[in-house]
């Protein structure tokens, strides 16, 4: 019964691992993303930062 459970808590770390991982890449493709349009989209005036950091 233990091997069971502890096989059982390791697919569910390493499930859990993955979707983290998979939603880390979306969030730096969509991040990535915004910032090539800003990037391109940047005004030709000023310091030619889009962002005010």
């Amino acid at each position: 019964m233990v091997p069971l459970l502890l096989v059982l808590l390791l697919a569910l770390i390493l499930f859990g691992a993955g979707f983290a991982l998979k939603a880390l890449w979306w969030i730096a493709i969509i991040v990535l993303v915004v910032w090539l349009v800003g990037f391109v989209a940047r005004p030709k005036g000023g310091s030619g930062r889009w962002y005010r950091w």
